[in-house]
């Protein structure tokens, strides 16, 4: 088939890779200049399929409100909340149910250590290498973080995963940069979890898509979706539409906008995300993988010769204005656990990126019910994690296989109800 992708990120440039390799000709349209330069920038780099998790959660719409009146709260709210923002919000709150989160992580996560498993694989087939470092330890202040962590360890334990719980003696065998001076409980070590470079693979994974005969457009904006009489796409500037077999969207928030016309409403709005990169100063200072503090909602990951400090949930707002606050408690955390870790002084690099999130957290995968338009949505805060894996499953499916993960509740379907 002749294929259109919309979107070069992470999710994007996985889907071009599995369809190229299935022998598809496929074309990759992006507005920016290159793959993976908005939300697959700068990204924590985590992939701990027993850690993706909706977002909508029991208690959840609680923690938001006391989270208002806290400098370092992991969520804020920027103002002015568009009216597109308060619908997601008031969806998000009905998905906050027990059955509704349950069901919602369960396909999460299902198709988290799918997506590792296939992330392994296109790594070993094609020896890919890029930043990356084994292990995840999540590290818990108080006895009360320890507490409120059980029934998290129990959906833990039922999905198979791989975890033990240490004290911070241990902790600091597994990292053994941790400050001295900073007390805590204990930790949870995840040994089969690990951290990668997202940006990296990405452009790596152009790179082998090209060779498969894959052809990426830069600088190039799609205006509209046309369906008159085949999948199509008009291009900003050009005045025919280009024709297509199929399409594929992958452009995050701006899939939505190019839906809408076709009938098509997706609740998805930007969770915007923060991190701050530096050159490693001392590397006996520095994180050996990657490190989450529970309180703060912030990850430390090591990449290479660099620290990632990411973390932050910001609603509403400005897309582009960094908030002082936000930025303020990523180098609070990185101080907490890692003094001297990070060149600060010179050639930090401050982000801010867009997450498309649905409402009740999972994905959507699939045929769009519009002829000839797939759907590669909505991945949230977890679009590195869930890549590889979303990537396979569409490929299969516009092949007309089935998948080899169970999709319950990760198509089109679940919009709808």
């Amino acid at each position: 088939m002749k294929i259109a992708i919309v979107g070069a990120g992470i999710i994007g440039v996985t889907t071009a890779y599995e369809l190229a390799a299935d022998g598809h000709e496929v074309t990759v349209f992006e507005r920016r200049g290159a793959a993976a330069e908005e939300t697959s920038f700068a990204n924590a780099g985590l992939v701990a399929p027993g850690y993706v998790t909706p977002w909508a959660a029991p208690g959840m719409p609680g923690k938001v409100l006391g989270y208002l009146l806290s400098r370092h709260a992991p969520v804020k709210l920027g103002m002015p909340l568009s009216g597109r923002e308060l619908a997601w919000m008031w969806q998000w709150w009905r998905a906050c149910k027990l059955e509704t989160y349950a069901a919602n992580r369960a396909r999460m996560q299902r198709l988290a250590f799918y997506s590792r498993q296939r992330l392994h694989q296109i790594t070993a087939d094609l020896k890919l290498e890029y930043d990356r470092s084994d292990g995840y330890l999540v590290l818990l202040r108080s006895e009360k973080e320890r507490e409120l962590t059980r029934p998290g360890l129990q959906v833990l334990r039922d999905a198979g995963v791989n975890f033990r719980e240490i004290g911070p003696d241990e902790a600091r065998k597994v990292e053994p940069a941790l400050n001295p001076d900073t007390a805590f409980a204990g930790a949870i070590h995840l040994s089969d979890d690990e951290v990668g470079n997202c940006r990296q693979f990405a452009l790596l994974l152009k790179d082998e898509a090209r060779h498969l005969g894959a052809r990426f457009e830069f600088n190039t904006t799609v205006a509209s979706l046309a369906q008159t009489p085949s999948p199509a796409l008009k291009i900003a500037g050009e005045t025919a539409p280009r024709a297509f077999d199929a399409i594929v969207l992958c452009a995050g928030l701006d899939s939505a906008s190019l839906l809408r016309p076709l009938g098509l409403k997706v609740p998805m709005i930007a969770v915007h995300g923060y991190s701050v990169s530096a050159q490693v100063r001392e590397p006996l200072n520095a994180p050996r993988s990657a490190v989450m503090d529970e309180r703060y909602k912030v990850a430390i990951s090591r990449l290479g010769q660099r620290v990632r400090v990411a973390g932050s949930a910001e609603l509403g707002g400005s897309a582009t204005a960094l908030r002082a606050s936000s930025l303020q408690t990523l180098y609070k955390v990185l101080h907490d656990w890692f003094p001297g870790a990070a060149h600060l002084s010179s050639g930090v690099q401050e982000w801010k990126g867009a997450r498309p999130m649905l409402p009740d957290g999972p994905p959507v995968l699939g045929a769009s019910g519009l002829p000839g338009v797939w759907l590669n949505l909505g991945h949230g805060s977890s679009g590195w994690a869930l890549s590889c894996g979303s990537a396979r499953v569409l490929a299969d499916l516009m092949a007309g296989r089935a998948a080899d993960v169970d999709l319950e509740g990760l198509g089109v379907e679940r919009l709808r109800h």
